[in-house]
């Protein structure tokens, strides 16, 4: 019996560690529940970490990434990431539970107090997830400088995270806030005040690197080409899409009934939309399918704004102009927007697939072109060359050939 290849055993080992990392996220995500209750606080108040539902989704992307492509560091990255934003919100919740509701009455307290800065782990791994994508490496060897400088600021953020909170359980002033956090982290005072000097050269040094990152990024994108180019393209419509919901979510945060819940579905885009892009572009399912859903969600977009002002704009028109009744106005007005959906919504989806799904765009001028052709054809040869040239124009197939079925005599 012949023993399995090394990438065998390498990929089976992967996918075991890529499973019991999963299933040590999935016990701390559960656990978080009765902390919460134990605290009496809501799932999504720990301090300094994102929402237990965020770790849980980053972690079902980092180990559907890290079980099929073992050999790319980013999908251990989101493990990693999810792991340790767990573990901070379960510290949060018992360090609020010990330290400000029981005054130190539980026990292992201070595992707590050591584990609840993992959120600052979370968020330097978040940053390597932009550097280093698509394949764990910088966009070019240049960039490797941006990736040692942010290692470098990281490193000493951790270590004086750990030195203060050491220190704080070393000297028994252990004070939390109502989110979980050590107030010798969030507002240091007299001793602790060289960490307020630590995290004013971290956060600066932290933001450029990103920034850094978003520029490698975008002049990789301008200089690539084919798989990489799409694997870009999905990372930038990530970006993009958390961009715009972010604003949203902090204008419509506070807000009761359907607004209120329109801001939480806009926060929860947000937070996903980076990682779930990046796991479809590293995996490459349905890669090419970008600039159809970037194509369509702009025409659709601009439709829908369209529409609305057409309609706003025609209501208050008939009500205020022309002096129409309420009613009879709206009733115009729905049956105008009905009319000139599916008109515009052509239109306005050929301008945007001209700039961006330009693929599809040529290919239909291809096939109307061939349509138009095909009316002067004298013979099936001049349709078989016709045919294949405008698939081999259109797709660019590596081989094509056509079969004709040639009726025998005597038949219809």
């Amino acid at each position: 019996m012949t023993a399995p290849p090394a990438s065998g055993r390498f990929r089976s080992v992967s996918s075991v560690i890529a499973l019991v990392a999963g299933g040590l996220i999935l016990a701390l995500v559960v656990v978080d529940v009765p902390l919460a209750r134990l605290a009496h606080q809501s799932l999504n108040a720990s301090g300094g970490s994102s929402p237990v539902w965020f770790s849980a989704a980053l972690g079902v992307v980092g180990f559907v990434v890290a079980s099929r492509k073992p050999g790319n560091p980013l999908g251990w990255i989101m493990l990693a990431a999810a792991a340790v934003s767990s573990l901070s919100q379960d510290a949060s919740f018992y360090m609020v539970a010990d330290y400000r509701l029981r005054h130190g009455g539980l026990p292992l307290g201070w595992v707590a107090v050591l584990a609840q800065p993992g959120w600052a782990v979370s968020i330097v791994l978040s940053g390597l997830l932009v550097l280093l994508f698509p394949d764990g490496r910088p966009p070019s060897p240049r960039w490797r400088w941006v990736l040692w400088l942010y290692l470098a600021a990281a490193t000493l953020y951790l270590v004086g995270v750990l030195i203060a909170s050491v220190g704080a359980i070393a000297g028994h002033d252990i004070r939390v806030d109502a989110s979980g956090n050590l107030l010798v982290l969030s507002h240091p005072t007299g001793s602790s005040m060289w960490w307020g000097v630590v995290e004013g050269v971290f956060l600066p040094v932290v933001a450029v690197c990103w920034l850094g990152s978003v520029v490698a990024q975008v002049a990789s994108y301008r200089r690539s080409s084919g798989i990489r180019r799409q694997q870009l393209k999905w990372l930038l419509a990530g970006s993009a899409t958390a961009l715009i919901c972010v604003p949203l979510t902090v204008y419509l945060s506070g807000m009761r009934g359907l607004p209120g819940l329109a801001g939480g579905i806009t926060g929860a885009v947000a937070l996903l939309a980076i990682p779930v892009c990046m796991g479809v572009a590293i995996l490459r399912y349905r890669l090419f399918d970008i600039d159809r859903i970037v194509s369509r969600t702009l025409a659709y977009a601009i439709v829908t704004g369209l529409l609305v002002g057409v309609y706003a704009g025609i209501v208050l028109l008939a009500t205020r102009e022309v002096s129409i009744n309420e009613p009879v106005a709206v009733a115009g007005s729905t049956l105008a927007v009905a009319a000139l959906f599916n008109p515009l919504r052509r239109r306005v989806q050929r301008a945007v697939d001209r700039r961006f799904n330009r693929a599809r765009y040529d290919a239909d001028n291809i096939v109307a072109a061939f349509a138009a052709r095909l009316q002067d054809a004298a013979g099936p040869d001049s349709v078989q060359d016709e045919l294949a040239s405008t698939v081999q124009n259109a797709l660019e197939p590596t081989y094509l050939s056509v079969w004709l079925r040639l009726e025998q005599e005597g038949t219809r």
